[in-house]
């Protein structure tokens, strides 16, 4: 993050701009009514709910190495992330392989440095794109003096979009 704020500062200051930066977001298929298929980039390009059948979201085969210390921490953290349990195995008797399917979008943003921080650095992380799975996902608009703010929209899962929603406006406000 310091670099982003570095980079974003030099744009600003070079080229006399005014940037709004944002979480990094992932790509959601929209299954509509009508059969239609849309890959959402977007948040604002969002079809009405009663528009849409269901909506997909890429996941990912996580392959976790830690030492066996931390496995509960690690556990923990892939759960709070949505992650579904797939296996685990011991190797070398202190290390033990985690392996979870999670949400791509719970990845791309902090997971690594949480990973790195529960487990004191001792843990690396690899995954590959396994595909897209059903979810139940809603838009979360963010409205600024009862004005909606297009970039600061996101997709959230519907069972967490309140605890979202509140910890973006108390990042706002302060």
């Amino acid at each position: 993050l310091l670099h982003l704020e570095i980079i974003q500062e030099r744009l600003e200051r070079e080229y006399n701009l005014d940037l709004v930066t944002t979480a990094p977001s992932v790509i959601y298929k929209i299954y509509k009514e009508n059969g239609e298929v849309i890959d959402l980039t977007n948040p604002t390009n969002l079809p009405d709910p009663s528009e849409i059948e269901h909506m997909e979201e890429p996941i990912v085969s996580a392959e976790i190495m830690v030492t066996t210390e931390f496995i509960g921490a690690i556990m923990e953290l892939c759960q709070q992330r949505r992650g579904r349990y797939i296996s685990m195995e011991y190797v070398e008797g202190s290390r033990a392989l985690l392996k979870y399917d999670i949400p791509l979008n719970e990845i791309i943003y902090d997971f690594f440095d949480a990973l790195k921080s529960r487990s004191r650095g001792y843990a690396s992380f690899d995954y590959e794109l396994k595909g897209y799975e059903q979810a139940k996902l809603v838009k979360l608009d963010i409205l600024i003096n009862k004005e909606e703010v297009d970039a600061l929209s996101f997709i959230v899962p519907e069972a967490s979009a309140y605890e979202r929603g509140r910890k973006m406006c108390e990042k706002i406000k302060n």
